[in-house]
């Protein structure tokens, strides 16, 4: 018994070892994939590029424009405005005399930057209580649901990205007081938002059908 116990424990340790071992490869790989799969798209001016490189992120947006009716090139475009298509992004620091970072401008987070309330508020109405502000299907289902509420308080076309982005910065109550027409700078963005859903749009259109039809039909 006493030869058994002794060649056992060397043996149980081995494995012990073997799958600590495979822990840690699992977690480190799957911390690697996670991390590939927050990082922004290399291709960010052409939306077909962009698409191609992360196709879940096309059907995220087909899907909020048949829900919502706001199109997928003007969701992009503002999803571009509001954090370059990076999953954590956060306003950046206030600094005390120029220097020392203090607090943060809002508590706005995510693809959309959506702060908490409005979150809750999306949330609340949609039934979506598990959504994420750093998940980009969730983020692009909040920016169409945000643009259909713009249209139904305010007029607002879905189709016009300069005025759904200056409602989606001001929020409803600050469009309707006209809040945004002092900012001239605000105005600049919202102009430029605008465009750049106008560029997408045309890209969109010239590649939809590839999309479509899924990556086996894609050229290598």
């Amino acid at each position: 018994m006493t030869g058994e116990t002794s060649t056992r424990q060397p043996r149980d340790r081995q494995e012990m070892r073997s799958a600590a071992f495979r822990g840690v490869a699992l977690l480190l790989l799957s911390s690697l994939v996670y991390g590939c799969a927050m990082a922004p798209p290399r291709q960010t001016e052409d939306l077909c590029g962009l698409f191609d490189q992360r196709r879940d992120w096309y059907k995220a947006t087909q899907r909020s424009q048949s829900r919502w009716g706001v199109p997928a090139q003007i969701q992009m475009a503002i999803i571009y405005q509001e954090s370059a298509f990076r999953a954590r992004a956060k306003p950046p620091r206030r600094r005390l005399l120029g220097l020392i970072p203090t607090t943060r401008a809002s508590d706005a987070y995510g693809y959309a930057q959506a702060k908490d309330a409005t979150w809750d508020w999306y949330r609340d109405k949609t039934g979506n209580r598990g959504a994420d502000r750093d998940d980009f299907a969730d983020a692009a289902d909040f920016i169409g649901w945000y643009g259909n509420m713009s249209a139904r308080l305010l007029g607002i076309s879905k189709w016009d990205g300069e005025a759904q982005y200056l409602a989606y910065h001001e929020g409803h109550g600050g469009y309707r007081k006209g809040t945004y027409r002092n900012k001239s700078w605000l105005l600049e963005t919202a102009k430029r938002v605008d465009q750049r859903a106008s560029r997408y749009g045309a890209q969109l259109a010239s590649c939809r059908d590839k999309l479509d039809r899924g990556p086996w039909f894609w050229p290598f």
